[in-house]
């Protein structure tokens, strides 16, 4: 089962990264762009072949590892 993972700020977190980002794009004259925010992205393959024990483990990796739940959310898909 592979597990595909984002990991953003939480929406009144300041993001300087994603400023930076949206200021290179205004000078690079892309002046649509606004509220950049970046995050990561990972994927996972998992031996877990039962979908409920194997979002059970990607929750419990999320909330010890992979997210600092205080500043950020995570959302996953499962797939087979």
């Amino acid at each position: 089962m592979k597990a595909k993972i984002h990991v953003t700020l939480k929406q009144g977190i300041l993001d300087p990264q994603g400023k930076a980002i949206e200021h290179a794009l205004d000078s690079l004259g892309f002046k649509n762009a606004s509220n950049v925010r970046v995050g990561k992205y990972m994927e996972l393959d998992l031996t877990e072949t039962d979908k409920a024990k194997a979002e059970v483990a990607v929750k419990s990796m999320c909330e010890k590892l992979l997210a600092n739940t205080i500043i950020e959310e995570y959302r996953y898909e499962l797939s087979a």
